[in-house]
């Protein structure tokens, strides 16, 4: 990464994507945890990992694939059986940075491009400091707290706002709540409340790992949107994790979206994108 802005090498890339590939593993043993009779799944495939953590969870994909190389035959036959015998179509995330034989090889298995997703960073310096819009007030959520956080990103997430580019996924409401309790057992995780007066109004959470600040699961309830909470979030999570002592914080956004409007206001870059290819369940 060069003084004046952020470069989207091999080598930082390849950093962001192993903190998302740790992220999911970290979500599929906190749901076997959760529930042991789930037939979660943790597979090792293209230097990156293949997660099923439970019907319809958005923790179930194919992620930091193909950035030493392209596929191993084996590694993917063994993730597209573990994925067929749960009736759940596989999906890859894979960076534009990475090996181009890997969407080469996927497409030519039957599998379909559906979409992109950006991913965006921001040098963090020590002593940065949070900025909120009048009344938005943020917290960090403690163990009494955790059920209203969950309540309100998920109720956020189900009611999306819908400018830009729109999700090919939606998710049933409970798959929403497993993944993001997964999620939020997972190492270095941080959740956030934003409140108005006093009642809970948005929520989000940051996820500290190896000096890489993840910005994950923000969402704000609709009565309150366009008051200023996504910004609030944004920004206290990022003088959070500057202060922890962690120099680079991503956002994976979809495009042309108002939440990649947002980290673009506070300085955000696009660093990258990755490419949605997804092959349906059997039957599908």
């Amino acid at each position: 990464m060069s003084e004046t802005g952020l470069f989207a090498g091999i080598e930082s890339v390849a950093r962001i994507e192993a903190a998302e590939r740790t992220l999911i593993e970290e979500g599929a043993r906190a749901a076997a945890t959760r529930d042991p009779r789930e037939p979660v799944v943790s597979l090792p495939i293209g230097g990156g990992s293949a997660v099923w953590a439970g019907p319809d969870s958005p923790l179930n994909k194919v992620v930091g694939v193909g950035m030493d190389g392209d596929l191993d035959d084996g590694e993917l036959a063994a993730v597209e059986q573990a994925f067929a015998e749960r009736h759940s179509p596989v999906q890859f995330e894979v960076s534009t940075v990475a090996d181009p034989a890997v969407v080469t090889r996927l497409s030519k298995r039957g599998y379909l491009l559906f979409g992109f997703e950006n991913v965006l960073g921001l040098r963090l310096a020590p002593g940065r400091a949070a900025s909120h819009a009048d009344g938005v007030d943020i917290g960090a959520v403690g163990p009494e707290e955790i059920d209203t956080w969950m309540r309100v990103v998920v109720d956020g997430f189900v009611n999306p706002d819908t400018s830009g580019v729109a999700s090919h996924e939606e998710f049933p409401r409970e798959a929403i709540e497993r993944a993001e309790r997964d999620m939020a057992a997972t190492t270095g995780f941080v959740a956030s409340l934003a409140r108005i007066d006093g009642a809970p109004a948005g929520g989000a959470g940051l996820r500290l790992h190896d000096g890489i600040a993840q910005l994950c699961g923000a969402a704000t309830l609709p009565r309150y949107r366009r008051r200023g909470i996504q910004s609030a979030l944004l920004s206290s999570r990022l003088a959070v994790a500057a202060e922890a002592g962690y120099d680079l914080a991503v956002v994976t956004t979809l495009p042309g979206t108002t939440s990649q409007q947002n980290v673009q206001r506070l300085g955000f870059q696009l660093l990258y994108a990755r490419a949605i290819v997804v092959r349906p369940a059997p039957g599908h």
